[in-house]
């Protein structure tokens, strides 16, 4: 009889389960899911956005199909930090014990990004401590201040973001990138030596839909981000960049819909795996996940996962 393949991934200092996450907008803050999703068997989540201020986001419709994924403009709705400090960070600390919880943070200028991670910390020094494991700096946003380039195609912007959070917490930091950026292993380079402890990549890729019969954009927004199968290979090569860039541990989201699609992403260099769009459409997708990759690695006598990470041959 032989043993279960391992498949803890321990990522800056906290240890998860399985290597499989939420990704942010796809739990909301845990307790919405509560009853949809098994989140107690997944290595972790990533919350749904916090801003500094509520934020109504973007005109309905804000998401549509196509064969190859979907698109989506919600435009980062969220009730702001106030209101996930009093409604949602009593519940992330009483529930889920065994699953990381991973903060996802937005902001619009550099201030908001310290000053979210500032107000949340108080929140859990408030009683709440368990609430939280780390954060996920989203620096795909535009910096309004600046013309609306984005945080991370901004070498200053970016430094200067990730070091002033990184101030106001001693919890990992994720910083989650674009796979827009032409040189995304020089942000995730300017990201590390700033502070981050980890790197997501990658975020959605801008598209449009158009609604063929109104001639108008299918989403009330316009334009999107682009999720789903189609963006797999995209997430793919950047993890495999971003991996020889730097040497702090990687989350992989992007199209992520079965084992083998997962195992892609730790092979490439990732030690963390998110899955959102998948988990939308079948909220048993990501429990499936876990369990086709310890098939895998039982069928090919891999004993510990993170053993794969990284494990790439023939590239250069």
């Amino acid at each position: 009889m032989t043993s279960r393949p391992t498949l803890q991934s321990v990522v800056s200092g906290l240890t998860f389960q399985n290597p499989v996450v939420l990704a942010s907008g796809t739990a909301g803050y845990g307790a919405e899911l509560d009853r949809v999703i098994d989140l107690e068997s997944l290595g972790g989540f990533v919350t749904k956005a916090v801003s500094l201020e509520a934020r109504a986001g973007a005109p309905a419709p804000r998401v549509a199909e196509f064969e190859g994924g979907m698109i989506n403009a919600v435009g980062l709705a969220n009730p702001g930090l106030d209101a996930v400090r009093r409604d949602h960070l009593p519940w992330l600390a009483s529930h889920l014990p065994g699953t990381r919880k991973i903060a996802n943070v937005v902001g619009f200028a550099v201030d908001d990004y310290p000053m979210v991670v500032a107000g949340l910390e108080a929140g859990l020094a408030a009683g709440n401590a368990p609430a939280i494991d780390a954060y996920e700096l989203n620096v795909s946003c535009p910096n309004v201040k600046a013309g609306g380039m984005e945080f991370g195609a901004d070498p200053l912007a970016l430094r200067s973001v990730v070091e002033r959070a990184r101030r106001e917490t001693r919890r990992p930091v994720f910083v989650k990138l674009s796979p827009t950026l032409e040189r995304i292993g020089d942000a995730a380079k300017i990201a590390v030596d700033a502070g981050a402890d980890a790197i997501s990549v990658v975020n959605t890729i801008p598209g449009l839909l158009i609604d063929i019969d109104r001639r108008r954009p299918a989403l009330g927004f316009g334009t999107g981000g682009v999720s789903g199968p189609a963006i797999l290979p995209v997430g793919v090569l950047a993890t495999w960049r971003v991996r020889r860039a730097v040497p702090v541990p990687i989350l992989g989201v992007g199209g992520v819909a079965n084992g083998s699609d997962a195992l892609q992403y730790m092979v490439a260099g990732a030690s963390l795996v998110g899955i959102g769009t998948a988990a939308l459409r079948d909220p048993r997708a990501p429990m499936r996940v876990v369990k086709e990759m310890s098939a895998w690695c039982d069928a090919h006598g891999v004993t510990r996962i993170s053993d794969l990470v990284g494990t790439l041959e023939g590239l250069t």
